[in-house]
This record gives C-alpha cells, sequence and structure tokens, in this order.
C-alpha cells in the first residue's frame, strides 16, 4: 500500500503560497479571529460559504480592525497575495443577505 507525501489536508495548505496581512500587536485570539473572516473569503472564492457565516466572521473582525483605513489595507493586501477581495466577499454577502455565495470564476 503507497503511502502519501502529504495528507490531503497539508498539500491544499502548502498549495497557498500566499500570506495573510496580519498586525504583530493582536493577540492570538484576535488574529485567529482575522484569520478566520480571511479563511471565510477563501471559501467564497473557491467553493461557497453561507452568508451568516461570513457576515458573523466579518463582524468579529470588525471589533478587531476598526480603523476603515487599516481594513482597507488589509483588502489590498490580501487581494495583491491571494487574488481574494474581502470588500467584494463582504459586498457579495450584504446583498444576497441570507444562503450561500460562490465568487469563483
Amino acid at each position: 500500500m503507497k503511502k502519501e507525501a502529504f495528507p490531503r489536508s497539508l498539500e491544499n495548505l502548502c498549495m497557498k503560497n500566499y500570506s495573510y496581512p496580519l498586525d504583530l500587536s493582536w493577540s492570538t485570539e484576535e488574529i485567529a479571529s482575522v484569520l478566520h473572516f480571511l479563511n471565510q473569503v477563501e471559501a467564497a472564492y473557491e467553493t461557497k460559504v453561507a452568508v451568516s457565516d461570513l457576515l458573523d466572521s466579518y463582524a468579529t473582525f470588525k471589533t478587531i480592525v476598526k480603523s476603515k483605513a487599516q481594513e482597507k489595507q488589509i483588502d489590498r493586501e490580501f487581494q495583491q497575495s491571494s487574488g481574494y477581495s474581502t470588500y467584494q466577499a463582504v459586498k457579495a454577502a450584504k446583498a444576497k443577505e441570507k444562503g450561500y455565495i460562490s465568487l469563483g470564476k
């Protein structure tokens, strides 16, 4: 029986060659919350995500990133490295209001 070089979940993580825009002054819990939001945005582009899950994670994200300027900077950096826009994902979720969204091409 042949073993896989990497478990499938690790392989998927390794294939993402981009970094997350994080502020090192954030607590571990805050970093986890921001990462959760960014993962929801990724899911919106790569598969689909529940509108309520994305908007809930965005609400938590906004308790950490209160400044509109910092939010725009994070969106810009994340979009440059991943190709995914947090702004467009949240905009689509707010427009849909319930159900699921998928922004993949």
